[in-house]
């Protein structure tokens, strides 16, 4: 499962902020970080870019953890 909410929670950013960095809806992020629709490959990334952009200090695989460990 994305680790999206923990990181807002950690930088104290909204779902709403992250929305408007990436450049979507807010109601995606939020279908993206409760783990109802997974993004692209691609997404992904914009994702954890934008997360960064915001102030975390974070990888692709700690937002977005191999489901197999």
């Amino acid at each position: 499962m994305p680790r999206i909410k923990e990181v807002l929670n950690e930088i104290g950013e909204s779902q709403e902020s992250l929305a408007k960095e990436i450049g979507i809806s807010q109601s995606s992020v939020n279908h993206y970080a409760n783990g109802n629709r997974m993004p692209s490959y691609q997404m992904a990334w914009n994702i954890v870019k934008a997360l960064n952009n915001l102030g975390a200090s974070c990888t692709f695989e700690q937002v977005f953890p191999s489901p197999t460990k």
